[in-house]
């Protein structure tokens, strides 16, 4: 693979390591009028980068350093005899060893010019040199180039803060890999692309890089392929240079990378999941903090799409879905979902006031260990697998149903709304419905049923039916508690007082009476 690799020398000291802060350019801090300041030496380059502003009176400022600076200095360190002798060829030497950007130059009041050895030091060993003017002062030089970080860094979380946002929208649209895609390839100016498991190009999008650097993104998805994908053989020992794969991640929502540069291109590859292979390729003219976290959000978005599309999962519950439109009963799509034979419908809301968001309703999914989650108005429902524990949900009040087949998934729902209701009106983060064998067991189901209609036949065919009927089911479970029942039906006390007289009207019966009270219940309960 061709590209600009070098062999670091082992006898050179280590790089150095340039502050996380985003750089201001040197042409930048020259462009203030309020500075003055002034190139006098050096290369003029329109990209040299600014991290930090020192001031040092050093001799050896190289201790001092820790790459990127514009250092500040007014000359009091240089000896009287430095300008016939090697003390700038190893002061400016220094500064270049230990990563210096630049060097600014005080004039006055210990030099009234920035002395010519100096100038022609910088010349010589690369090292941009700006005069600074009396009526600036180091302090003043370190102030600015802070405004100018503070801006950058500003507009650094702007376009990181947009470039997310429309990567979440893309990840939404009908052809969600390509559009997200497409958008990380405008977002950080280069090329995408999508590699199957078989290092196969699925997908590309953005500028297209140097042939060189095209193979080396593919080098650096697939080592073991060369340029046109050529399959090296087992015995064949992979090249000294050749980047390191990626290693799968454990979790699809945190994907590793490697990295390259190829012909002045930056090159990324990142593993996306550890079951699947698919591999996102990264090729950018440059490599930028704020570039890392779009590629990095990109990356997670393209985990899940590729994940759940290459698993079936949301192929399947598509297909459930689609089955449960057209007719099907249930039980003929239940086994689309995970396999399981009897499930718990878990009704929950969160326990500050307010409906739920999406993103939380997906939390909750995931800490009860499901993805079926419907989250509608102020009640997320969640249908789990019975051979999972559910367990209460800090910021959550729940409400599990009885375990239940497909055929019983209906009478499980309204278990569970029923349990959640008294799970708020007592305060208790969780209430399962209760599913052990009692006395009403002894009559039979059909007679039961029969007798629960007949008495509760004036309450049920009545105007309001509906919210008479769960008034009094819900005051009968909470012992005949006006406020309790009034927190559960989210409704006022009065409205549940005259409801509770409304249904004793129609009833003619006594509901202060606890026979009564207990023969309504298994008529509710049985009808």
């Amino acid at each position: 693979m061709e590209g600009t690799h070098t062999m670091p020398d082992p006898a050179a000291p280590p790089a150095p390591a340039v502050p996380p802060t985003p750089p201001v350019l040197l042409t930048a801090l020259l462009a203030r009028e309020d500075l003055g300041l002034r190139q006098i030496a050096g290369p003029a380059d329109a990209g040299t980068a600014v991290h930090w502003a020192h001031t040092s009176e050093m001799s050896d400022p190289y201790p001092y350093l820790l790459g990127g600076e514009l250092l500040l200095t007014a000359g009091v360190h240089i000896p009287e005899a430095a300008g016939s002798g090697t003390y700038f060829d190893d002061y400016v030497s220094r500064i270049i060893a230990a990563g210096g950007a630049a060097l600014g130059f005080g004039v006055a009041p210990v030099h009234d010019s920035v002395p010519r050895a100096l100038v022609a030091a910088c010349d010589t060993y690369g090292l941009p040199l700006v005069e600074v003017p009396p009526r600036t002062t180091f302090s003043g030089v370190a102030r600015a180039v802070w405004q100018l970080m503070a801006r950058a860094r500003h507009a650094e979380l702007r376009r990181v803060t947009e470039a997310q946002q429309s990567l979440a929208a893309a990840a939404s649209r009908p052809d969600p890999v390509r559009a997200v895609l497409r958008q990380l390839a405008q977002r950080v100016s280069g090329r995408a692309v999508l590699y199957g498991p078989d290092g196969t190009e699925l997908a590309a999008f953005g500028r297209g890089p140097t042939p060189g650097a095209l193979a080396g993104l593919a080098a650096v998805v697939r080592p073991d392929r060369g340029p046109g994908n050529r399959a090296t053989s087992p015995d064949e020992p992979a090249p000294a240079n050749a980047p390191q794969p990626p290693t799968p991640s454990p979790h699809p929502s945190t994907p590793t990378s490697a990295t390259d540069t190829v012909d002045g291109t930056h090159l990324t590859a990142y593993a996306l999941g550890a079951d699947h292979g698919f591999t996102l390729g990264i090729a950018t003219p440059h490599r930028d903090p704020g570039d890392h976290t779009i590629a990095s959000v990109a990356a997670v978005l393209l985990s899940l799409l590729t994940g759940e599309q290459q698993s079936g999962t949301g192929a399947a519950r598509a297909s459930a879905l689609v089955r449960l439109l057209l007719g099907a009963p249930p039980e003929e799509v239940a086994p689309l979902l995970g396999g399981a034979t009897r499930w718990l419908v878990v009704h929950a809301r969160p326990t500050e006031d307010g409906p739920p968001d999406a993103l939380a309703a997906a939390a909750l999914g995931a800490a009860l260990g499901s993805a079926l989650v419907d989250a509608h108005g102020d009640v997320v429902r969640v249908l789990v697998p019975a051979d999972r524990e559910v367990t209460a949900q800090p910021g959550w009040t729940c409400g599990v149903s009885a375990p239940a087949g497909p055929d019983g998934w209906a009478p499980a729902d309204a278990q569970a709304a029923r349990a959640l209701a008294r799970a708020r009106a007592t305060r208790t983060a969780l209430v399962r419905h209760g599913s052990r064998t009692a006395l009403a067991d002894l009559v039979p189901r059909a007679d039961a049923t029969a007798h629960a209609h007949a008495l509760l036949a004036p309450l049920t065919t009545a105007p309001g039916a509906a919210a008479l009927t769960e008034t009094l089911r819900t005051w009968l479970s909470l012992h005949g508690s006006w406020d309790r029942t009034a927190v559960a039906l989210t409704v006022h006390r009065n409205t549940v007082r005259q409801r509770i007289g409304r249904c004793a009207a129609l009833l003619g019966a006594d509901l202060d009476d606890p026979d009564v009270r207990m023969e309504l219940w298994f008529a509710l309960r049985d009808g």
